[in-house]
């Protein structure tokens, strides 16, 4: 295949995984992979047709073990992450009264979340959230 086909394959396979399909990211390092390749070519080194697909074949499967879980990660938050906008020392009501260690459901934001009692007295009113732990909110003493 001539170097400029292996440069729009990565390209069309790079994009697809960008903009159109989420494929966990394998569409990444295929795309990556075709693209050294066709740079390769196009750089003027001689490689037969079959050492082309070859290289494409080793450089997409390390690339792929080496890295995707990684990248993917770093590029795409898993699921059920808490959103950056979550501010430790915000202010939430408490519905009722509670007890050191015990749930309750607050609204904050607009949403509602799980708030658990991280202090050792009895909360009521007005809280201040000192940690978030997964999608529950640590809260504490209001100092007002």
């Amino acid at each position: 295949m001539p170097g400029w086909g292996w440069l729009v394959i990565g390209a069309l396979l790079f994009s697809a995984e960008m903009f159109l399909v989420d494929a966990q990211f394998y569409l990444v390092f295929l795309g990556s992979a075709a693209l050294v390749v066709g740079l390769i070519d196009w750089a003027g080194l001689p490689l037969t047709e079959a050492m082309q697909w070859l290289l494409f074949a080793a450089l997409s499967v390390f690339a792929m073990l080496a890295f995707r879980r990684r990248m993917y990660d770093v590029l795409r938050k898993p699921q059920g992450s808490v959103p950056d906008s979550v501010g430790v020392g915000d202010r939430v009501q408490l519905p009722d009264t509670l007890a050191p260690g015990q749930s309750c459901r607050v609204e904050y934001r607009g949403s509602s979340w799980t708030a658990r009692n991280n202090s050792p007295v009895s909360l009521s009113g007005e809280v201040i959230i000192e940690s978030v732990d997964g999608l529950t909110l640590l809260v504490q003493p209001s100092s007002t």
